[in-house]
């Protein structure tokens, strides 16, 4: 069982597998409290490292037209507003 590490710290468990891994306490915390909240996305949620693939079907579900055309800056020049 992990350790308690007070309420700063709301994942210990992740927090001192993070530390085991060599994470600084500052990091380690962050990323443990932010996926305690929900708010830590693993999936990649900056356009710019996503594959032109995954723009282009994400464009696609968004409707916007000439995506076949586009390159990848193009297309996330064209999703980021929506």
């Amino acid at each position: 069982m992990a350790k308690d590490h007070g309420p700063q710290i709301k994942d210990d468990t992740l927090y001192e597998d993070l530390r085991k891994d060599g994470a600084s306490k500052e990091k380690a915390a962050r990323i443990a409290n932010a996926k305690a909240e929900g708010s830590l996305d693993h999936k990649g949620t900056r356009l710019e490292d996503r594959t032109k693939e995954e723009l282009y079907d994400e464009a696609k579900e968004i409707g916007i037209e000439g995506r076949s055309d586009m390159t990848k800056g193009e297309l996330i020049d064209a999703i980021r507003p929506h």
